[in-house]
C-alpha cells in the first residue's frame, strides 16, 4: 500500500493550535461563595485513566480562574455543535459583567459531588475536584480528578465543536471503527 505524501510549507508557530487542539470545546461551570460562572475552554487534556485526571489551562485574567482556584472544583460540560452560538457568546464576555446562565439560557442542574452546577443542555458533564495545584502559579495549569460523570444516552457519537482559531470551528465528523484491530493492552 502506498500512502499519500504532502507538500508542506512553513507555518506561523503561534498558530499551530489549529492542528493540535486536543478535544472538544467545553463549557466549564464554577461556583464560589455566591458567584456562579460559565467559561468556554479549549485547552484541556486527559492525563490519566484511573484516577481519571484532566489537565487544563485557565488564564489568570479569566473570571473563572479565582472561582475555581478558591473552590478547588468545577464541572466540565461538553456541548454539542447545536450550542455553537451560546459557546461563542459565553467565550466572548466576562462573568464579571453578566450572569451567563441567565443571559445564554443555560439550565443549572445540581451536581452530586461538587458545588458548581451542571449545564443541562450539554450532553455530558464531568464533576471535577482539584487534584494538583502545583502548576497553577507558573502555567495557569489545573489538574483535576473527575469524581463523577453524567453522559446522555443519545447521541452515542455527538457532534462536538473543535476550535481551530480565528473564530472557526470544526465539527466532529463520521465515526470510524477499527474494533477488530484494537489491542487495549497498548493503550
Amino acid at each position: 500500500m502506498t500512502m499519500k505524501t504532502h507538500d508542506k510549507e512553513d507555518f506561523p508557530v503561534a498558530q499551530i493550535r489549529r492542528y493540535l487542539e486536543p478535544g472538544p470545546i467545553v463549557l466549564v461551570s464554577s461556583a464560589w461563595r455566591k458567584e456562579v460562572n460559565v467559561m468556554t475552554m479549549g485547552w484541556h487534556t486527559v492525563m490519566e485513566f484511573s484516577p481519571s485526571l484532566v489537565g487544563c489551562v485557565i488564564a489568570s485574567g479569566n473570571h473563572s480562574f479565582e472561582l475555581i482556584r478558591n473552590s478547588r472544583e468545577c464541572v466540565i460540560n461538553i456541548p454539542t455543535a447545536s450550542l455553537i452560538d451560546q459557546v461563542v457568546g459565553a467565550g466572548n464576555c466576562s462573568g464579571r459583567d453578566i450572569d451567563k446562565f441567565a443571559h445564554f439560557g443555560f439550565t443549572a442542574s445540581k451536581a452530586g459531588k461538587v458545588r458548581a452546577p451542571l449545564i443541562a443542555e450539554c450532553f455530558a458533564s464531568l464533576e471535577c475536584k482539584l487534584a494538583d495545584d502545583s502548576l497553577i502559579d507558573k502555567y495557569n495549569f489545573f489538574i483535576f480528578e473527575v469524581v463523577r460523570a453524567h453522559v446522555a444516552r443519545v447521541p452515542k457519537h455527538p457532534k462536538t465543536l473543535h476550535y481551530t482559531g480565528n473564530g472557526e470551528f470544526v465539527v466532529a465528523g463520521k465515526t470510524l471503527s477499527r474494533r477488530r484491530q484494537f489491542r487495549p493492552e497498548y493503550l
